[in-house]
Protein backbone atom coordinates (compact mmCIF):
# COMPACT_ATOMS: atom_id res chain seq x y z
CA UNK A 1 0.00 0.00 0.00
CA UNK A 2 2.98 2.32 0.01
CA UNK A 3 2.62 5.47 -2.03
CA UNK A 4 -1.17 5.33 -2.05
CA UNK A 5 -3.66 7.62 -0.39
CA UNK A 6 -5.62 5.98 2.41
CA UNK A 7 -9.06 4.86 1.27
CA UNK A 8 -11.99 3.54 3.32
CA UNK A 9 -12.13 -0.23 3.26
CA UNK A 10 -15.27 -1.79 1.91
CA UNK A 11 -17.00 -3.95 4.52
CA UNK A 12 -20.07 -6.08 3.97
CA UNK A 13 -23.26 -4.80 5.52
CA UNK A 14 -23.40 -1.34 7.02
CA UNK A 15 -20.66 0.88 5.53
CA UNK A 16 -17.46 0.70 7.59
CA UNK A 17 -19.17 -1.39 10.27
CA UNK A 18 -16.47 -4.05 10.36
CA UNK A 19 -13.66 -4.18 12.86
CA UNK A 20 -10.02 -4.38 11.96
CA UNK A 21 -7.24 -5.06 14.42
CA UNK A 22 -4.56 -2.44 13.98
CA UNK A 23 -0.96 -3.45 14.38
CA UNK A 24 0.30 -2.47 17.81
CA UNK A 25 0.05 1.31 18.18
CA UNK A 26 3.21 1.89 20.13
CA UNK A 27 3.84 5.01 22.18
CA UNK A 28 6.19 7.54 20.65
CA UNK A 29 8.59 9.99 22.24
CA UNK A 30 7.40 13.51 21.50
CA UNK A 31 8.91 16.53 23.21
CA UNK A 32 10.88 14.31 25.55
CA UNK A 33 7.99 12.18 26.81
CA UNK A 34 6.45 8.92 25.73
CA UNK A 35 2.83 9.43 24.62
CA UNK A 36 0.33 7.81 22.33
CA UNK A 37 0.97 9.04 18.77
CA UNK A 38 -2.40 10.78 18.60
CA UNK A 39 -2.91 14.50 19.04
CA UNK A 40 -5.99 16.64 19.41
CA UNK A 41 -5.86 19.38 16.80
CA UNK A 42 -6.24 22.90 18.11
CA UNK A 43 -9.42 24.61 16.93
CA UNK A 44 -9.74 28.36 17.31
CA UNK A 45 -11.88 30.61 19.48
CA UNK A 46 -13.19 28.55 22.40
CA UNK A 47 -13.72 25.33 20.41
CA UNK A 48 -10.79 23.33 21.76
CA UNK A 49 -10.73 24.38 25.38
CA UNK A 50 -9.19 23.26 28.65
CA UNK A 51 -11.73 20.52 29.31
CA UNK A 52 -11.44 18.87 25.89
CA UNK A 53 -7.65 19.14 25.65
CA UNK A 54 -7.14 18.09 29.27
CA UNK A 55 -9.29 15.01 28.73
CA UNK A 56 -7.28 14.12 25.61
CA UNK A 57 -4.01 14.37 27.53
CA UNK A 58 -5.50 12.37 30.40
CA UNK A 59 -6.19 9.59 27.89
CA UNK A 60 -2.47 9.43 27.08
CA UNK A 61 -2.10 11.64 24.02
CA UNK A 62 -1.30 15.30 23.44
CA UNK A 63 -4.18 17.67 24.08
CA UNK A 64 -4.21 21.06 22.38
CA UNK A 65 -6.20 24.01 23.63
CA UNK A 66 -6.74 27.13 21.57
CA UNK A 67 -4.84 30.27 22.41
CA UNK A 68 -6.93 32.23 19.90
CA UNK A 69 -9.23 34.42 22.01
CA UNK A 70 -10.05 31.66 24.45
CA UNK A 71 -12.74 32.12 27.09
CA UNK A 72 -12.08 33.41 30.57
CA UNK A 73 -14.64 33.43 33.39
CA UNK A 74 -15.89 35.81 36.07
CA UNK A 75 -16.16 34.97 39.78
CA UNK A 76 -19.53 33.33 39.17
CA UNK A 77 -18.16 31.03 36.50
CA UNK A 78 -19.80 32.84 33.59
CA UNK A 79 -17.94 33.46 30.34
CA UNK A 80 -16.56 36.99 30.22
CA UNK A 81 -18.05 38.66 27.11
CA UNK A 82 -15.37 40.11 24.86
CA UNK A 83 -16.77 43.61 24.55
CA UNK A 84 -14.62 46.32 22.93
CA UNK A 85 -14.88 49.88 24.18
CA UNK A 86 -11.79 51.47 22.66
CA UNK A 87 -12.36 54.42 20.32
CA UNK A 88 -9.68 53.42 17.83
CA UNK A 89 -8.72 50.13 16.23
CA UNK A 90 -5.40 50.17 18.03
CA UNK A 91 -7.17 50.68 21.36
CA UNK A 92 -9.51 47.78 20.63
CA UNK A 93 -6.56 45.67 19.50
CA UNK A 94 -4.98 46.12 22.93
CA UNK A 95 -8.23 44.99 24.53
CA UNK A 96 -8.27 41.93 22.27
CA UNK A 97 -4.71 40.96 23.23
CA UNK A 98 -5.60 41.29 26.92
CA UNK A 99 -8.71 39.10 26.49
CA UNK A 100 -6.65 36.50 24.60
CA UNK A 101 -3.94 36.29 27.24
CA UNK A 102 -6.44 35.99 30.09
CA UNK A 103 -8.40 33.34 28.20
CA UNK A 104 -5.31 31.36 27.29
CA UNK A 105 -4.11 31.31 30.90
CA UNK A 106 -7.56 30.24 32.08
CA UNK A 107 -7.82 27.36 29.63
CA UNK A 108 -4.24 26.22 30.28
CA UNK A 109 -4.98 25.89 33.98
CA UNK A 110 -8.24 24.02 33.36
CA UNK A 111 -6.46 21.65 30.98
CA UNK A 112 -3.64 21.04 33.46
CA UNK A 113 -6.08 20.21 36.26
CA UNK A 114 -8.10 17.95 33.95
CA UNK A 115 -5.20 15.91 32.60
CA UNK A 116 -4.18 14.59 35.99
CA UNK A 117 -0.47 14.65 35.20
CA UNK A 118 -0.96 12.41 32.15
CA UNK A 119 -0.04 13.05 28.53
CA UNK A 120 1.13 16.44 27.30
CA UNK A 121 -0.47 19.83 26.71
CA UNK A 122 0.07 22.15 23.76
CA UNK A 123 -1.33 25.59 23.09
CA UNK A 124 -2.36 26.38 19.53
CA UNK A 125 -1.58 29.83 18.13
CA UNK A 126 -2.60 31.22 14.75
CA UNK A 127 0.47 33.14 13.62
CA UNK A 128 -1.60 35.50 11.49
CA UNK A 129 -3.78 36.49 14.41
CA UNK A 130 -3.26 39.97 15.79
CA UNK A 131 -0.55 40.10 18.43
CA UNK A 132 0.23 36.36 18.13
CA UNK A 133 3.70 36.64 19.66
CA UNK A 134 2.47 38.87 22.49
CA UNK A 135 -0.40 36.49 23.29
CA UNK A 136 1.89 33.45 23.36
CA UNK A 137 4.40 35.24 25.58
CA UNK A 138 1.64 36.52 27.88
CA UNK A 139 0.17 33.05 28.33
CA UNK A 140 3.53 31.38 28.90
CA UNK A 141 4.60 33.95 31.51
CA UNK A 142 1.88 32.52 33.77
CA UNK A 143 1.95 28.90 32.55
CA UNK A 144 5.52 27.72 32.93
CA UNK A 145 5.47 24.02 33.73
CA UNK A 146 1.80 23.71 32.76
CA UNK A 147 2.11 23.88 28.97
CA UNK A 148 4.73 21.69 27.32
CA UNK A 149 4.45 22.79 23.70
CA UNK A 150 3.06 25.22 21.16
CA UNK A 151 1.66 24.41 17.72
CA UNK A 152 1.51 27.22 15.24
CA UNK A 153 0.47 27.68 11.63
CA UNK A 154 -1.31 30.05 9.25
CA UNK A 155 1.71 31.89 7.96
CA UNK A 156 5.47 31.52 8.38
CA UNK A 157 6.12 31.72 12.14
CA UNK A 158 9.85 32.41 12.08
CA UNK A 159 9.87 33.73 15.69
CA UNK A 160 8.09 30.65 17.05
CA UNK A 161 11.31 28.78 17.90
CA UNK A 162 12.86 31.80 19.60
CA UNK A 163 9.82 32.29 21.84
CA UNK A 164 9.64 28.58 22.63
CA UNK A 165 13.32 28.59 23.59
CA UNK A 166 12.79 31.50 25.96
CA UNK A 167 10.15 29.53 27.87
CA UNK A 168 11.83 26.15 27.35
CA UNK A 169 8.86 24.51 25.68
CA UNK A 170 8.77 22.48 22.48
CA UNK A 171 7.42 23.93 19.28
CA UNK A 172 5.42 22.28 16.49
CA UNK A 173 5.21 24.33 13.28
CA UNK A 174 2.33 23.55 10.93
CA UNK A 175 3.33 23.32 7.27
CA UNK A 176 1.80 21.97 4.08
CA UNK A 177 5.01 21.21 2.19
CA UNK A 178 8.66 20.32 2.63
CA UNK A 179 9.53 23.59 0.93
CA UNK A 180 7.82 25.61 3.66
CA UNK A 181 9.66 23.73 6.39
CA UNK A 182 13.00 24.18 4.63
CA UNK A 183 12.48 27.96 4.62
CA UNK A 184 11.62 27.98 8.34
CA UNK A 185 14.56 25.73 9.19
CA UNK A 186 17.18 27.69 7.29
CA UNK A 187 16.06 31.09 8.51
CA UNK A 188 15.40 30.37 12.18
CA UNK A 189 14.67 26.86 13.42
CA UNK A 190 18.16 25.42 12.98
CA UNK A 191 19.22 27.56 15.94
CA UNK A 192 16.75 25.77 18.23
CA UNK A 193 16.77 22.22 16.87
CA UNK A 194 16.66 20.58 20.31
CA UNK A 195 13.20 22.04 21.05
CA UNK A 196 11.57 21.08 17.76
CA UNK A 197 8.98 18.63 19.10
CA UNK A 198 7.57 17.65 15.72
CA UNK A 199 6.49 19.02 12.37
CA UNK A 200 2.77 19.03 11.62
CA UNK A 201 1.97 18.29 7.98
CA UNK A 202 -1.52 19.73 7.49
CA UNK A 203 -3.06 18.51 4.27
CA UNK A 204 -4.34 21.64 2.48
CA UNK A 205 -7.17 19.80 0.72
CA UNK A 206 -8.53 17.82 3.67
CA UNK A 207 -7.98 19.80 6.86
CA UNK A 208 -10.60 22.07 8.38
CA UNK A 209 -10.10 25.75 9.05
CA UNK A 210 -7.38 27.74 7.28
CA UNK A 211 -5.35 25.72 4.80
CA UNK A 212 -1.88 26.31 3.41
CA UNK A 213 -2.54 26.08 -0.32
CA UNK A 214 0.14 27.87 -2.29
CA UNK A 215 -0.46 29.81 -5.50
CA UNK A 216 1.09 26.95 -7.47
CA UNK A 217 -1.43 24.39 -6.15
CA UNK A 218 -4.90 23.85 -7.57
CA UNK A 219 -7.64 23.81 -4.91
CA UNK A 220 -9.72 21.62 -7.23
CA UNK A 221 -7.03 18.95 -7.61
CA UNK A 222 -6.16 17.30 -4.28
CA UNK A 223 -2.74 15.70 -4.11
CA UNK A 224 -1.86 12.45 -2.38
CA UNK A 225 -0.43 13.26 1.07
CA UNK A 226 2.00 10.33 1.06
CA UNK A 227 4.59 11.68 -1.42
CA UNK A 228 4.29 15.15 0.10
CA UNK A 229 5.06 13.76 3.55
CA UNK A 230 7.91 11.65 2.18
CA UNK A 231 9.34 14.83 0.63
CA UNK A 232 9.00 16.58 3.99
CA UNK A 233 10.84 13.70 5.69
CA UNK A 234 13.65 13.99 3.14
CA UNK A 235 14.04 17.68 3.99
CA UNK A 236 14.05 16.84 7.70
CA UNK A 237 16.62 14.09 7.20
CA UNK A 238 18.88 16.50 5.36
CA UNK A 239 18.56 18.85 8.35
CA UNK A 240 19.63 16.07 10.74
CA UNK A 241 16.11 15.44 12.10
CA UNK A 242 15.44 11.76 11.29
CA UNK A 243 13.93 11.07 14.73
CA UNK A 244 11.77 14.18 14.90
CA UNK A 245 8.16 13.05 14.39
CA UNK A 246 5.97 14.16 11.51
CA UNK A 247 2.38 14.68 12.60
CA UNK A 248 -0.16 13.94 9.87
CA UNK A 249 -3.14 16.31 10.09
CA UNK A 250 -6.18 16.56 7.86
CA UNK A 251 -8.31 13.66 6.67
CA UNK A 252 -7.33 11.31 9.50
CA UNK A 253 -10.33 9.30 10.65
CA UNK A 254 -9.51 5.61 11.20
CA UNK A 255 -5.89 4.69 11.82
CA UNK A 256 -6.25 1.34 10.07
CA UNK A 257 -6.38 3.36 6.83
CA UNK A 258 -2.93 4.72 7.62
CA UNK A 259 -1.38 1.49 8.86
CA UNK A 260 1.14 1.47 6.01
CA UNK A 261 2.58 4.71 7.43
CA UNK A 262 3.50 3.01 10.71
CA UNK A 263 7.06 1.67 10.98
CA UNK A 264 7.67 2.96 7.46
CA UNK A 265 11.25 4.21 6.92
CA UNK A 266 10.11 6.59 4.17
CA UNK A 267 7.82 8.36 6.66
CA UNK A 268 9.89 7.89 9.80
CA UNK A 269 8.45 8.52 13.27
CA UNK A 270 4.84 9.57 12.77
CA UNK A 271 1.87 10.66 14.85
CA UNK A 272 -1.66 11.60 13.81
CA UNK A 273 -3.67 14.70 14.57
CA UNK A 274 -7.45 14.65 14.94
CA UNK A 275 -9.23 17.96 14.56
CA UNK A 276 -12.79 17.16 13.51
CA UNK A 277 -13.54 13.97 15.46
CA UNK A 278 -13.01 15.56 18.91
CA UNK A 279 -15.77 18.05 18.10
CA UNK A 280 -18.29 15.28 18.67
CA UNK A 281 -17.46 14.36 22.27
CA UNK A 282 -19.13 15.08 25.57
CA UNK A 283 -16.27 17.37 26.60
CA UNK A 284 -16.44 19.36 23.37
CA UNK A 285 -17.84 22.84 24.11
CA UNK A 286 -19.69 23.29 20.80
CA UNK A 287 -23.49 23.56 20.91
CA UNK A 288 -25.86 20.56 20.67
CA UNK A 289 -27.14 21.98 17.38
CA UNK A 290 -23.61 22.01 15.97
CA UNK A 291 -23.06 18.41 17.07
CA UNK A 292 -26.33 17.35 15.45
CA UNK A 293 -25.33 19.05 12.21
CA UNK A 294 -22.05 17.15 12.16
CA UNK A 295 -23.75 13.74 12.24
CA UNK A 296 -25.98 14.72 9.32
CA UNK A 297 -23.33 15.95 6.89
CA UNK A 298 -22.98 14.38 3.46
CA UNK A 299 -19.97 14.15 1.14
CA UNK A 300 -19.29 17.56 -0.38
CA UNK A 301 -20.94 19.53 2.43
CA UNK A 302 -17.57 21.01 3.46
CA UNK A 303 -16.54 23.84 1.17
CA UNK A 304 -12.97 24.91 0.35
CA UNK A 305 -13.19 28.63 -0.37
CA UNK A 306 -11.21 31.87 -0.16
CA UNK A 307 -13.52 34.34 1.56
CA UNK A 308 -11.48 34.51 4.75
CA UNK A 309 -10.05 37.97 5.54
CA UNK A 310 -6.70 36.25 6.16
CA UNK A 311 -6.30 35.66 2.42
CA UNK A 312 -5.89 31.91 3.03
CA UNK A 313 -8.16 29.22 1.69
CA UNK A 314 -10.31 27.72 4.41
CA UNK A 315 -12.67 24.77 4.78
CA UNK A 316 -16.05 25.09 6.46
CA UNK A 317 -19.52 23.55 6.32
CA UNK A 318 -21.57 24.90 3.45
CA UNK A 319 -24.49 26.71 5.09
CA UNK A 320 -26.42 29.96 4.79
CA UNK A 321 -23.37 31.96 5.85
CA UNK A 322 -21.13 30.60 3.07
CA UNK A 323 -23.97 30.62 0.53
CA UNK A 324 -24.44 34.35 1.11
CA UNK A 325 -20.73 34.98 0.54
CA UNK A 326 -20.78 32.97 -2.69
CA UNK A 327 -23.84 34.87 -3.93
CA UNK A 328 -22.33 38.19 -2.87
CA UNK A 329 -19.26 37.57 -5.02
CA UNK A 330 -21.41 36.30 -7.89
CA UNK A 331 -23.19 39.67 -7.97
CA UNK A 332 -20.01 41.41 -9.08
CA UNK A 333 -18.99 43.38 -12.14
CA UNK A 334 -15.83 45.30 -13.11
CA UNK A 335 -16.05 49.06 -13.59
CA UNK A 336 -13.90 52.03 -14.57
CA UNK A 337 -14.24 55.66 -13.41
CA UNK A 338 -14.00 56.84 -17.03
CA UNK A 339 -15.07 55.27 -20.35
CA UNK A 340 -12.40 52.74 -21.34
CA UNK A 341 -12.77 50.17 -24.12
CA UNK A 342 -15.93 48.14 -23.68
CA UNK A 343 -16.63 49.96 -20.41
CA UNK A 344 -18.60 52.71 -22.13
CA UNK A 345 -22.03 52.32 -20.54
CA UNK A 346 -22.80 54.64 -17.67
CA UNK A 347 -24.12 53.27 -14.38
CA UNK A 348 -25.06 55.51 -11.44
CA UNK A 349 -23.99 54.18 -8.04
CA UNK A 350 -24.08 55.26 -4.43
CA UNK A 351 -26.27 57.74 -2.59
CA UNK A 352 -25.00 60.56 -4.79
CA UNK A 353 -25.58 58.56 -7.99
CA UNK A 354 -22.07 59.10 -9.22
CA UNK A 355 -21.43 57.63 -12.65
CA UNK A 356 -19.08 54.72 -13.31
CA UNK A 357 -18.65 52.85 -16.58
CA UNK A 358 -19.38 49.20 -17.25
CA UNK A 359 -20.13 47.03 -20.25
CA UNK A 360 -23.65 47.04 -21.63
CA UNK A 361 -24.11 43.39 -20.63
CA UNK A 362 -22.96 44.08 -17.07
CA UNK A 363 -25.34 47.03 -16.77
CA UNK A 364 -28.21 44.70 -17.69
CA UNK A 365 -27.07 42.26 -14.99
CA UNK A 366 -26.77 45.10 -12.46
CA UNK A 367 -30.28 46.33 -13.20
CA UNK A 368 -31.61 42.82 -12.70
CA UNK A 369 -29.94 42.57 -9.27
CA UNK A 370 -31.26 45.98 -8.30
CA UNK A 371 -34.79 44.93 -9.27
CA UNK A 372 -34.42 41.96 -6.92
CA UNK A 373 -33.55 44.17 -3.94
CA UNK A 374 -29.76 44.29 -4.17
CA UNK A 375 -29.79 48.04 -4.46
CA UNK A 376 -26.53 48.94 -2.69
CA UNK A 377 -23.18 48.91 -4.47
CA UNK A 378 -19.86 48.50 -2.70
CA UNK A 379 -16.43 48.90 -4.30
CA UNK A 380 -13.79 46.21 -3.92
CA UNK A 381 -9.99 46.60 -4.01
CA UNK A 382 -9.96 44.88 -7.41
CA UNK A 383 -11.90 47.50 -9.35
CA UNK A 384 -15.24 45.74 -9.16
CA UNK A 385 -18.65 46.47 -7.69
CA UNK A 386 -20.73 44.06 -5.65
CA UNK A 387 -24.49 44.43 -5.20
CA UNK A 388 -26.06 43.80 -1.79
CA UNK A 389 -29.20 44.70 0.10
CA UNK A 390 -29.34 47.82 2.23
CA UNK A 391 -29.35 45.65 5.34
CA UNK A 392 -26.25 43.71 4.30
CA UNK A 393 -24.40 46.89 3.26
CA UNK A 394 -25.06 48.42 6.68
CA UNK A 395 -23.92 45.23 8.44
CA UNK A 396 -20.68 45.21 6.45
CA UNK A 397 -19.96 48.86 7.20
CA UNK A 398 -20.68 48.46 10.93
CA UNK A 399 -18.44 45.39 11.15
CA UNK A 400 -15.62 47.14 9.31
CA UNK A 401 -15.81 50.18 11.58
CA UNK A 402 -15.88 47.96 14.70
CA UNK A 403 -12.68 46.14 13.72
CA UNK A 404 -10.56 45.20 16.75
CA UNK A 405 -7.49 43.98 14.89
CA UNK A 406 -7.94 40.24 15.44
CA UNK A 407 -5.57 39.50 12.52
CA UNK A 408 -2.09 40.75 11.77
CA UNK A 409 -3.57 42.00 8.49
CA UNK A 410 -7.25 41.92 7.53
CA UNK A 411 -8.54 42.26 3.99
CA UNK A 412 -12.11 42.87 5.20
CA UNK A 413 -11.37 45.98 7.26
CA UNK A 414 -7.90 46.86 5.85
CA UNK A 415 -6.48 46.77 9.42
CA UNK A 416 -2.83 45.89 9.89
CA UNK A 417 -0.78 45.77 13.07
CA UNK A 418 2.01 47.70 11.34
CA UNK A 419 2.87 51.27 12.30
CA UNK A 420 0.42 52.70 9.77
CA UNK A 421 -2.43 50.54 11.05
CA UNK A 422 -3.53 49.65 7.53
CA UNK A 423 -2.79 47.21 4.72
CA UNK A 424 -2.75 50.13 2.27
CA UNK A 425 -5.61 48.57 0.29
CA UNK A 426 -9.31 49.33 0.24
CA UNK A 427 -11.40 47.26 2.65
CA UNK A 428 -12.91 44.27 0.84
CA UNK A 429 -16.70 43.89 1.27
CA UNK A 430 -16.60 40.40 -0.25
CA UNK A 431 -15.12 39.08 3.01
CA UNK A 432 -16.39 39.16 6.61
CA UNK A 433 -15.45 39.83 10.24
CA UNK A 434 -13.98 36.50 11.28
CA UNK A 435 -13.75 37.41 14.97
CA UNK A 436 -17.45 38.21 15.12
CA UNK A 437 -18.71 35.05 13.43
CA UNK A 438 -16.39 32.65 15.27
CA UNK A 439 -17.27 34.19 18.63
CA UNK A 440 -20.96 33.90 17.73
CA UNK A 441 -20.93 30.24 16.73
CA UNK A 442 -18.71 29.27 19.66
CA UNK A 443 -21.23 30.83 22.03
CA UNK A 444 -24.44 29.24 20.74
CA UNK A 445 -24.90 31.36 17.62
CA UNK A 446 -26.93 30.06 14.70
CA UNK A 447 -25.19 27.20 12.91
CA UNK A 448 -26.68 28.33 9.61
CA UNK A 449 -25.71 32.01 9.73
CA UNK A 450 -22.17 31.74 11.12
CA UNK A 451 -18.89 30.24 9.90
CA UNK A 452 -18.64 26.55 10.88
CA UNK A 453 -15.16 25.14 10.32
CA UNK A 454 -14.80 21.38 9.71
CA UNK A 455 -12.51 18.96 7.92
CA UNK A 456 -13.59 17.47 4.61
CA UNK A 457 -14.09 14.01 6.13
CA UNK A 458 -16.74 15.26 8.56
CA UNK A 459 -19.40 13.45 6.50
CA UNK A 460 -18.01 10.22 7.94
CA UNK A 461 -19.80 10.83 11.23
CA UNK A 462 -22.98 9.86 9.40
CA UNK A 463 -21.36 6.74 7.92
CA UNK A 464 -19.85 5.47 11.16
CA UNK A 465 -22.35 3.23 13.01
CA UNK A 466 -20.63 4.08 16.30
CA UNK A 467 -22.46 7.43 16.27
CA UNK A 468 -25.88 6.01 15.47
CA UNK A 469 -28.87 6.73 17.71
CA UNK A 470 -27.34 9.96 18.91
CA UNK A 471 -24.33 8.41 20.66
CA UNK A 472 -21.73 10.98 21.71
CA UNK A 473 -18.57 9.51 23.25
CA UNK A 474 -16.37 10.90 25.94
CA UNK A 475 -12.86 11.89 24.87
CA UNK A 476 -11.55 8.80 26.67
CA UNK A 477 -13.90 6.55 24.70
CA UNK A 478 -12.90 8.21 21.44
CA UNK A 479 -9.18 7.80 22.14
CA UNK A 480 -9.70 4.14 23.04
CA UNK A 481 -11.59 3.58 19.80
CA UNK A 482 -8.95 5.36 17.73
CA UNK A 483 -6.19 3.21 19.17
CA UNK A 484 -7.97 0.07 17.95
CA UNK A 485 -7.70 1.43 14.40
CA UNK A 486 -11.29 2.65 14.28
Amino acid sequence: MRGQSPKPRAVEGTPYSGRCVLKALNPIVIAGQEVLPIIEGGKGISVSNGLSSGAWAAAGGIGTFSGVNADSFDDSGHVVPQVYRGRTRKDRHEELVKYAIEGGITQARIAHETRGNQGRLNVNILWEMGGADRVLEGVMEKCRGIVQGVTCGAGMPYRLAEIAAHYQIHYFPIVSSGRAFRALWKRAYHKYAELLGGVVYEDPWLAGGHNGLSNSEDPRKPEDPYPRVVALRQVMNEAGLPQTPIIMAGGVWWLNEWEHWLDNPEVGPVAFQFGTRPLLTKESPISPEWKTRLVNLEPGDVDLQRFSPTGFYSSAVRNGFLDELHHRSDRQIPFTPEPVGAHETELSVGARKRPVFVTAADKFRAQTWIEHGFTETMKTPDGTLIFVTQEKAEEIRVDQIACMGCLSACSFSNWSQNEEGTTGRKADPRSFCIQKTLQNIAHDGSIDSELMFAGHNAYRFAQDPWYKNGFVPTVKELVERITTGW
